[in-house]
């Protein structure tokens, strides 16, 4: 079978930045558009590959996280593929990482998670996966778009035996954990560590503190209890200060936070100090320049990390490489330059040895790795780079409108950008790509001048789009 053709070029209508994302039950996560995203999903990767990947009929491993939604998108994404004869290997609720693990470890087509990651409990999305757990490419993600409103497939209707069957994988949780424990070395173990967690009601509810066990520590675990509407509530890595708080009660040597969908993880030292995804990237890159595993010398970052990350990177020997914010730029970069590390501020760690997206569950595992084979306490690890002041501010907005169309942003932000790069500093403004607010980056070596600036950008913003 000849390989299909791209098609043009043409405005992506409900992809976003990362998969399809809005509130759940309102275009575009309905039941009828993800009924609609399950028939061209089904058709584009039965069309890829003639022959499925296993011994039997295409099929597609459908996860989701721990909201009330997931139930309705399951179902419904669920009646797409089948509809169009590809078989759906239900997995439940499972952090994304592990959905894209298990599409490979089961050699399925293609994986989909039903997931809003960090977003509150009212919203939903759906990722997809190919067949070696990458996200998709744009080409891709355009013809399944394509397929969805110019109704080219209406008439593939496979009847009889040709229709999908569901079947459901009891041992995907353990398929996971063994993977996850894979990620740390043999022989290697966490006795004596007290860890907090913090799943955030979210998909590693479960995962996260087994794995933590079965490795030796002794675990405290809070917000493993989801009931559909409490994931990312005042919990995980949204609201990190919980999980700062208990590692300081339980006189912890390390605290664990993830998101909704446990890609992402921040940590909390022993003194009670948060530890982002800047200070994981900072230990683990300088870690594994020592050691000759960082390849080609080079870290993949976006333009939210802080600067200081390349200074001392380039101190040891090493570059760091600027891509857009979204780990799938990150991601997309280091497959390009085949590089092995990379990852974003908030706390997505790509370690490309190990997995094929952000994990937060192997991102803890790396950081512990560090600590028991140095022997040295999280916080004097984290001492090994020096961060440059930086201010974010998040500013919630009725509409994404062009900052060069809005005269007073836009001659506001040329004087703060004068200012601050006067002083070596930088600035960046955008859009969220997966919720309504505007981000205002400032960094530099004044706080008190990029304090200014960031309240002078921020209340523009609010008189000119606040929500």
């Amino acid at each position: 079978m000849d390989p299909i053709p791209p098609i043009p070029a043409m405005e992506k209508r409900i992809f976003g930045t990362d998969g399809v994302r809005g509130i759940a039950n309102i275009e575009p996560v309905t039941a009828e558009t993800a009924l609609q995203l399950g028939r061209a999903a089904a058709h584009v990767f039965k069309t890829l590959k003639e022959l499925p990947r296993g011994r039997d009929r295409h099929k597609i491993v459908l996860g989701k996280d721990t909201r009330l939604s997931g139930y309705l998108l399951e179902n419904a994404i669920s009646s797409g593929i089948l509809s169009m004869g590809v078989d759906v290997l239900f997995i439940g609720p499972l952090p994304t990482p592990g959905v894209a693990y298990v599409t490979r470890s089961l050699r399925a087509d293609a994986g989909i998670v039903i997931t809003a990651s960090h977003n509150p409990y009212a919203d939903n999305g759906i990722k997809f996966f190919r067949a070696d757990g990458y996200k998709l490419d744009d080409d891709i993600e355009a013809r399944i778009e394509n397929l969805v409103f110019n109704r080219e497939i209406d008439s593939i209707r496979p009847t009889a035996e040709a229709i999908g069957k569901a079947v459901r994988i009891d041992d995907a949780l353990g398929r996971y954990i063994e993977y996850a424990k894979g990620s740390f070395p043999r022989g290697l173990t966490l006795d004596g560590l007290r860890i907090v967690v913090d799943c955030a009601h979210g998909a590693a509810y479960k995962s996260t503190p087994c794995v933590l066990r079965e490795l030796g520590a002794e675990v405290f675990v809070y917000a493993n209890a989801p009931d559909g509407t409490n994931i990312n509530r005042d919990c995980g890595s949204l609201h990190p200060e919980s999980m700062c708080r208990k590692v300081w009660e339980h006189r912890a040597h390390l605290g664990i936070a993830h998101d909704g969908d446990a890609d992402r993880v921040l940590l909390c030292d022993e003194t009670g100090r948060l530890i982002d995804g800047d200070d994981i990237m900072a230990i683990a890159a300088l870690d594994m320049l020592s050691a000759g595993a960082l390849r080609k010398q080079t870290l993949v970052a976006t333009v939210m990390t802080n600067a200081g990350l390349d200074l001392a990177l380039h101190k040891a020997g090493g570059i760091v490489l600027r891509t857009e914010v979204g780990d799938r730029h990150v991601i997309d970069r280091m497959l390009e330059l085949d590089l092995n590390f990379g990852g974003e501020q908030s706390g997505h760690l790509i370690f490309r040895d190990f997995s094929t997206t952000g994990d937060g569950l192997v991102s803890a595992l790396q950081i512990l790795r560090i600590m028991k084979t140095r022997g040295q306490p999280l916080s004097l690890l984290a001492q090994c780079w020096n961060r440059l002041p930086q201010i974010l501010t998040n500013v919630r907005v009725r509409e994404k409108t062009p900052f060069d169309r809005m005269p007073t942003v836009a001659a506001l932000l040329a004087q703060a950008e004068a200012a601050i790069q006067a002083q070596g500093g930088r600035i960046l403004l955008r859009y969220s790509g997966t919720e309504p607010k505007a981000r205002i980056l400032l960094e530099g070596p004044d706080r008190a001048l990029l304090q200014h600036w960031s309240q002078q950008l921020a209340d523009a913003l609010r008189r000119e789009l606040g929500a």
